[in-house]
């Protein structure tokens, strides 16, 4: 482990309600069935080019609704420009993304029948554009909890028909839960987008289960993107090391070491959950370099962490104070009666759910369980 590490947890005041005076929900869960998002199943063992080629063909649709949102998007400020660049010259970007992930990239592609540019765009969006919160508790027994929300879709069109953010409702309908397999096993499994190769919400059972919240910060994504195509750096995509973390990670501490040394295309938090008391904790990172690590310690009475998109030692914005909710609906909760559908309850309290809630994901590490859901969030509700 680097010696920047700082394992410790910053005392809050007591927190009794919640911000705007929104009560805390307590009924979400369990959510209605047809919000349920199915399961498709890719095998490690076929070559990469083939992996994703029945799910893309089959969403190729939807895929392509969606690509058609951000070409709107950037023809109101650069007209074709953007659009012509992108189909023209990030095209040979994929060869520059590592293997296997730059042959799947290319073989989802050929069976959505797309530019290749274009899938490597939507491949490396999340690193500038997402709002998110993640919750890894513990319970009375030791038996550790993670969930998350993921919001995405901020400034990226505006539905005023439907009165929600547009690349959010075209979002929704690309969800899917991937089963990625070995031998006809489970390896790890993921909440993710048809035609996304990365991993932003993961698990891997009896190991550990991981969460990228973006990191806002003056080094932003885009600087490292940037960088990256212009071939100025080779760091890393978080989504590719967290799915590269998922495959050869053997226990949470496996997990968290390999999490905290490359250098990245942007900087993030990793939230990571662990199988036995204690293996929680939310890793800062800067794109050079980990700067902080909040950990789970029950001896101090710090039985859950959470994590928006703001470090942990200072405050939110008040435009953007989703943690400060969470904290006061897990407060509520309390350890004793702590569970996964008391954790979707929280995730259901506004802010933290809001018009940018693309779904909510719960896991425990121990047994391999995932369950996720589509999210929505009628008037009234917070734009974010």
């Amino acid at each position: 482990m680097p010696t920047v590490m700082v394992y410790h947890h910053r005392d809050e005041p007591n927190l009794s309600q919640v911000n705007g005076d929104e009560p805390c929900e307590t009924s979400a869960y369990p959510p209605e069935k047809k919000d349920t998002i199915e399961w498709y199943p890719v095998n490690l063992d076929s070559p990469p080019e083939e992996r994703w080629m029945q799910l893309a063909s089959k969403k190729k649709a939807e895929l392509a609704g969606m690509i058609g949102v951000v070409k709107n998007l950037t023809r109101i400020f650069f007209k074709n420009l953007i659009v012509d660049w992108v189909d023209k010259d990030w095209g040979p970007l994929a060869d520059k993304i590592p293997k296997p992930y730059s042959d799947e990239i290319k073989g989802i592609a050929k069976a959505a029948n797309m530019p290749l540019g274009e899938v490597v765009l939507y491949n490396i969006f999340y690193e500038i554009f997402s709002v998110c919160t993640s919750i890894v508790a513990q319970d009375k027994t030791g038996k550790i909890y993670h969930a998350r929300n993921l919001d995405f879709g901020l400034f990226l069109g505006w539905d005023f028909k439907r009165d929600t953010w547009l690349l959010t409702e075209y979002l929704r309908p690309l969800l899917v839960n991937i089963d990625y397999q070995r031998g006809g096993k489970t390896v790890y499994k993921s909440v993710s987008f048809v035609g996304y190769v990365g991993v932003l919400t993961g698990i891997k059972p009896g190991v550990a289960s991981v969460t990228i919240n973006e990191r806002f910060i003056s080094d932003g994504g885009y600087i490292g993107l940037i960088e990256w195509v212009l071939g100025l750096n080779d760091a890393k995509f978080m989504s590719l090391l967290l799915r590269d973390t998922l495959d050869i990670a053997t226990s949470y501490q496996d997990a968290v070491h390999v999490l905290t040394e490359p250098q990245l295309i942007a900087p993030a938090y990793f939230i990571v959950a662990g199988t036995k008391s204690g293996e929680g904790c939310v890793i800062t990172r800067s794109r050079e370099k980990t700067v902080d690590i909040m950990s789970l310690n029950i001896t101090s009475n710090t039985w859950y962490v959470v994590e928006t998109n703001y470090d942990n030692w200072n405050k939110p914005p008040v435009t953007d104070d989703r943690r400060t909710p969470a904290k006061t609906c897990l407060n509520q909760v309390t350890q004793q009666h702590i569970s996964l559908p008391n954790i979707y309850n929280v995730l259901s309290t506004k802010p933290v759910r809001n018009k940018l809630t693309t779904y909510t994901a719960l896991m425990e590490p121990l047994t391999g369980h995932l369950e996720s859901y589509r999210r929505y969030c009628p008037d009234p509700c917070p734009l974010m």
